[in-house]
């Protein structure tokens, strides 16, 4: 089995590129060694099945980041690599090209985005960068497929370039290539370039902004309530309530029947408020939270590939850089909206330490991930807008304010933001495709167990008496400061395990509009769940864990007790 490696710099359509020549089924996976993630799958070359793995992004093999110190380890174990190069920025990816070259890899150049190349007046001649090269070129357009039959069929054809040259000539010999092949045409700006424009300016951008996150926000609501409406709630009533029921008759009354159907209402199954381990076990992450989930990543990844999100990281900047961070700590925070894990993994994208550790407690504290927000929505939604408007606009507040105070008595500086802006384009739905799948399968991997595992120890805990034991030792904390009755002590242990099932364990107790704003505030900031936490440690180190935990206890309880005595 052959190893192709698909290698470019950052938003060139590598992974477009990968789903157009790969099937549906893909493995992401960390390098052996690293927390860098990388994509494999795999493709039928002369007859043999071969391995195409996604490399990740770089821009040169000098290996002055972790993902660039992957590349280079990894080009030690490819047989063929195909450098993928963006056509409408040809010297800039020279400069990977070349050092591709040096190393002696058998390689093909895919010359994507050919098509940009058209509408900004860009001239290649390829039969000329082919012979300059000395490796075989092929213009791609990995949105439409244009070339991608062309580039599969030299694959074979695949060899090493002859150019030898020494690293302080490199971008001579690349002017003088570029100067060969590529001429340039008068044209005038399309509509997507002078949006791409308005998008970073501050007068114009802002308005973009604040409309694009309604709409999206629009959008998985009105995916998310559709999927649970017509999809979910219909097949858990129609079809496995009646499966539980006959369960529920075989098993009797008694401890078993307790722990996996819960306590019937009304003689029937109450999905949300059995809180057996196959009722509200199953329910609550499949039916209530995954239909949200899956639209927010449909949702941010469509942001994503279409080049939006890098022009929000420049936008946000200024304001960004007043909580010491950049622009950039705006993709871990949104991507925390979707899940708290990968939004701790994406804190990697800022280059220090003091950075990540102020957009990991950020994030953990003020950021509700999708799950919880369904939950939050469900559970006080009926209470109107401004029953949302103070739970989220408290954690925006909190957010904000605990950024100003975290800068402040932090030492250290924020870099500026480094960050290429891909021209916008529509994405290749294949590869978003694929990217929402990996994304749910993880989600579905991680929440079921442990809101399974969450909901099993509520009840035998609930059987050995020790929530009322807990809840009376805590009773001066929990009904004092917070002003909640002892009973909700069960969704704040349970909080640790998964927030979305806690939040859910607020429905029985009948507590008013105040008791559930500032319940769910506090199960929002007091801890991350038992996975944040785990990807926490790996990030911070267990004594940055240690310090950001001492600020999120601290912060819940005089946000809570603040919000108890205003409301």
């Amino acid at each position: 089995m052959k190893k192709i490696l698909l290698v470019g710099n950052p938003n060139v359509g590598k992974s477009a590129l990968f789903s157009r020549l790969t099937g549906v089924s893909v493995i992401a996976s960390n390098y052996p060694g690293t927390t860098v993630e990388f994509t494999k799958g795999h493709l039928i070359l002369c007859g043999e099945r071969d391995e195409l793995i996604d490399v990740p992004g770089a821009y040169s093999l000098s290996a002055q980041s972790p993902a660039e110190a992957v590349a280079v380890n990894m080009l030690k174990e490819g047989d063929i690599v195909i450098n993928v190069v963006d056509a409408t920025n040809l010297e800039r990816n020279l400069n990977l090209t070349l050092q591709l070259i040096e190393k002696k890899a058998p390689m093909v150049v895919a010359l994507n985005m050919w098509d940009d190349t058209k509408h900004k007046g860009i001239n290649i001649d390829v039969e000329k960068l082919e012979k300059s090269l000395g490796v075989p070129v092929v213009p791609t357009c990995a949105v439409t497929g244009e070339g991608i039959k062309e580039l599969y069929n030299r694959l074979a054809s695949a060899k090493a370039g002859a150019i030898e040259c020494e690293e302080s000539e490199r971008w001579s010999k690349i002017g003088e290539i570029v100067s060969e092949v590529q001429t340039l045409s008068h044209r005038h700006h399309t509509f997507w370039e002078r949006l791409g424009d308005i998008s970073i300016k501050p007068v114009t951008g802002i308005p973009i902004a604040l409309i694009t996150a309604f709409l999206s926000f629009k959008l998985i609501r009105f995916i998310g309530e559709g999927l649970i409406g017509f999809v979910f709630e219909p097949v858990f009533e129609k079809l496995w309530a009646p499966l539980m029921m006959k369960l529920s008759s075989v098993l009797g009354s008694g401890f078993l029947n307790e722990i996996l159907i819960g306590k019937l209402i009304d003689g029937k199954i109450d999905f949300v408020e059995s809180m057996g381990l196959l009722t509200t076990g199953i329910f609550v992450p499949v039916a209530m939270v995954l239909p949200y989930v899956f639209s927010f990543y449909l949702v941010l990844s469509f942001l994503e590939d279409s080049g939006y999100l890098p022009r929000l990281g420049v936008l946000v900047d200024t304001f960004m850089h007043k909580i010491g961070l950049h622009g950039l700590a705006i993709i871990p925070m949104m991507l925390g909206v979707g899940c708290n894990v990968p939004g701790a993994l994406a804190t990697r994208v800022l280059e220090t330490k003091r950075e990540r550790f102020i957009a990991a407690t950020l994030m953990a504290i003020a950021v509700p991930c999708m799950a919880q927000i369904a939950m939050v929505v469900g559970l006080i939604g009926k209470y109107g807008a401004h029953a949302l408007a103070l739970v989220f606009g408290t954690l925006f507040l909190v957010w904000v304010i605990l950024g100003v105070l975290q800068n402040w008595l932090i030492k250290g500086d924020s870099p500026e933001i480094f960050v290429e802006i891909p021209p916008y384009r529509l994405p290749y739905f294949g590869s978003l495709g694929k990217k929402v799948w990996i994304r749910i399968k993880w989600f579905i991997q991680d929440a079921v167990p442990f809101v399974m595992i969450g909901v099993l120890i509520v009840n035998i805990l609930y059987s050995l008496g020790v929530i009322d034991f807990l809840g009376r030792i805590l009773a001066p904390v929990i009904t004092g400061i917070l002003g909640l009755p002892h009973d909700a002590v069960a969704a704040l242990i349970i909080g640790f395990l998964r927030k979305d099932v806690a939040v859910g364990m607020l429905m029985p107790l009948g507590l008013t509009m105040k008791q559930l704003v500032i319940a769910s505030v506090v199960l929002t900031m007091y801890f991350p769940c038992i996975a944040t936490f785990t990807v926490l440690v790996k990030e911070l180190g267990l004594k940055g864990m240690l310090k950001a935990t001492l600020i999120m206890i601290a912060a819940t309880f005089i946000v809570g007790g603040v919000m108890n005595l205003i409301l």
